[in-house]
């Protein structure tokens, strides 16, 4: 650091400070407002944001656990939502499903104070998705009942293991055979957030998580040059169906949290061949994150970008890389600049300008952009 010849800082050192704390400062400024225009949306008798589905209420949940984890300023209003949404949220999920499931406490008894089948929709990426908003919800309130349901979730999951393809892997549902990545991204990722969480089960976890990994990339998911494809055809091959952002997002954050809890030098690596590969075929000339399916992109592609941002600025802590700021920066500048309309909600199209529909889900995805943004700038 410059010093004056005083011992001080030298004055250039001090303007650059400054600027740079201000610079943190609008940026959560920013993302506060962009989450009390989220929680227009929000309906306390459903437990979920008007305008969303089932999981899509999850991840606008978690959306809001990270900015609290970053701004204190709006804890208030994330613990209103935590808590609400634990005793009534089950009333909006669509399709409550027969998935059995065991509930831990720390101790490694049977829990008697949550009920994780009410979170269950016969969708197991649907359920994934909720346990990883509960951790995000313990993540900023230590309040172990969230934790131990999303360990039930889990354990739910755990039971489906199994398919033709090698053996291993979850498929999308119950009924269905059909084998795609986001469920095994998913399962990857909440098992390794688990393992860093449940001390006395770290290693069940991280046996999971690893167990997945491996059987993950034995199969067709990732492309030739490095992106990964949506699914499996019955023949356990590619089908060669869309890049989407979010199967190139989870995995990172799934990847990142295996690697603090089982420490191995493929993981980190492997998560930024994927991410610099999803940047090359995403990314505009501007580092703006496209969706193939904009602006039409209901009902569940609106949700998908901010996704794969809130896990980039996940790899981006763990493992720097210039393009990973430029693009959340990126991102997060030409939402508020150009993809917000005069009530300050934001649409899919994030390079602008404003098409197609504007709901809670395109607005929270959009302000997981804003949220990674605040944390890179606030590193």
């Amino acid at each position: 650091m410059l010093l004056s010849r005083h011992g001080l800082l030298a004055p250039s050192v001090i303007s650059l400070l400054l600027a740079g704390n201000a610079v943190a400062d609008d940026a959560r400024t920013k993302a506060r407002e962009a989450l009390q225009t989220l929680q227009g949306w929000y309906n306390p008798n459903s437990g979920i944001w008007d305008t969303c589905g089932w999981w899509d209420g999850a991840s606008c949940m978690n959306t809001v656990a990270d900015l609290a984890a970053l701004d204190p300023s709006v804890m208030e209003t994330a613990t209103y939502i935590f808590n609400n949404t634990f005793h009534v949220g089950p009333v909006s999920n669509p399709n409550p499903g027969p998935e059995h499931k065991t509930v831990y406490t720390r101790d490694n008894q049977p829990s008697t104070s949550v009920n994780a089948r009410q979170w269950l929709d016969q969708a197991y990426d649907d359920d994934a998705w909720w346990a990883l908003a509960w951790i995000a919800a313990y993540d900023v309130t230590k309040q172990a009942t969230y934790l131990e349901l999303a360990e039930g979730i889990f354990e739910s999951l755990a039971n489906a293991w199994g398919t033709n393809c090698g053996g291993g892997g979850l498929p999308w549902n119950p009924t269905s055979t059909y084998v795609n990545a986001i469920t095994n991204e998913l399962f990857l990722s909440v098992a390794a957030h688990l393992a860093n969480r449940v001390p006395d089960r770290k290693q069940y976890y991280v046996r999971w998580a690893q167990k997945e990994w491996d059987w993950f990339t034995a199969q067709a998911f990732i492309g030739a040059n490095g992106t990964i494809n949506d699914g499996l055809l019955d023949n356990c091959q590619s089908n060669g169906d869309t890049v989407w952002s979010y199967n190139q997002g989870v995995v990172l954050g799934g990847l990142v949290e295996l690697n603090r809890a089982a420490p191995n030098d493929k993981y980190l690596p492997a998560a930024n061949k994927i991410a610099n590969a999803a940047i090359a075929t995403l990314a505009d000339s501007n580092n703006v994150i496209h969706e193939f399916c904009e602006p039409q992109c209901l009902p569940d592609g609106t949700q998908f970008k901010g996704i794969f941002i809130r896990n980039l600025q996940m790899l981006q802590k763990a493992s720097p890389n210039d393009i990973y700021q430029k693009v959340i920066s990126s991102c997060a500048t030409n939402i508020w600049d150009n993809d917000r309309n005069k009530k300050g909600q934001f649409g899919v199209n994030w390079a602008g300008p404003i098409q197609a529909v504007v709901d809670a889900s395109t607005h929270s995805s959009a302000l997981d952009a804003l949220v990674a943004a605040v944390a890179v700038l606030g590193a």
